[in-house]
């Protein structure tokens, strides 16, 4: 079946853009590899209207009951490949299936540079709140905690800095050497941070704390919470594959809600440049289906100015 738009992605972005375009009646296939980063989220207080929290899972089945309320098909797959055409493009699922759509909406998200542990022993830490990927989220939360952060870089240092208005007992580590410029160590040690230096050899979470193996220390230290601060891997290789021109950070450039410099494709959600919160998602994916909206619109005008021309 042909769609008049395809959605990549079934997180806040992606089922957000397709509320909104089934309400504009249109056709709209969501399609997902149920890797949404939401669905990870044990609680969050960041989505408005919900002050008690929401688990992620929680908040994604009540976005897709929604949009499939107006008429939103939503499938599983894993879109590998995409080609544009001069009416539109052709998407590959990697278990063969294609799909054809007039205008396409990537919202695949991103995948996160974790810290080395078994997935059910990462999986758990998240759950019981020893590990935490995102100060933005969940920063509230730990206030006057024991907080460590795991990065030494630019992304560290920024990091340890924002967690510090939240607690006072806040410790930056790096993955294996020290990599802060002398204006960075002074912005530590200005605002009461710690700095541990040494090879990073190990994580142990427990229910209660996760503790921080570090070589040269006799001891490992113990945290209420570690942040680690390893960056991020934008989904944006179907967009490379149809030669839009990505950031530095592999991002998709913020324009690409309006003008990704591909007809009838757009971005929304963390795969664009900024900030990556699920209101922000949500915002994203009503912008992106509107201009999709739109720019269907602007086709079909010409459409049937070209039939009338020749009537």
């Amino acid at each position: 079946m042909r769609y008049e738009t395809v959605v990549i992605g079934a997180g806040p972005a992606g089922l957000t853009a397709a509320l909104y375009l089934a309400r504009y009646k249109r056709s709209v296939l969501v399609v997902h590899d149920e890797n949404s980063r939401a669905l990870r989220i044990p609680t969050t207080h960041n989505a408005p209207g919900f002050p008690d929290g929401i688990s992620g899972p929680d908040l994604i089945d009540r976005m897709t009951i929604h949009a499939r309320e107006f008429g939103a098909k939503i499938q599983k797959a894993q879109i590998v490949d995409i080609e544009k055409g001069s009416d539109g493009f052709g998407l590959i699922a990697s278990n063969g299936d294609k799909f054809e759509a007039r205008s396409v909406i990537l919202a695949g998200g991103i995948f996160l540079n974790q810290v080395d542990l078994p997935h059910d022993t990462h999986e758990q830490a998240i759950r019981d709140d020893v590990l935490r990927y995102c100060p933005v989220c969940d920063g509230y939360e730990h206030s006057d905690k024991k907080i460590g952060v795991i990065g030494c870089d630019s992304d560290g240092a920024a990091e340890a800095l924002f967690l510090r208005q939240f607690s006072a007992d806040i410790t930056l580590m790096p993955l294996s050497h020290p990599e802060l410029s002398s204006a960075q160590k002074q912005e530590m040690e200005g605002a009461g941070i710690d700095v541990l230096t040494g090879k990073l050899v190990k994580l142990q979470p427990h229910s209660d704390r996760i503790d921080v193996h570090l070589e040269g220390q006799s001891a490992p230290v113990s945290f209420d919470v570690v942040y680690p601060a390893l960056g991020c891997r934008p989904r944006t290789e179907l967009a490379e594959r149809l030669g839009i021109a990505l950031c530095d950070d592999g991002c998709l450039p913020a324009e690409a809600l309006g003008d990704s410099g591909v007809e009838g494709f757009f971005g929304a959600g963390d795969v664009l440049d900024g900030l990556d919160q699920i209101s922000i998602a949500m915002g994203h994916g009503a912008q992106a289906a509107t201009n999709a909206h739109n720019w269907l619109r602007e086709q079909d005008k010409h459409v049937l100015q070209n039939a009338e021309s020749r009537a």
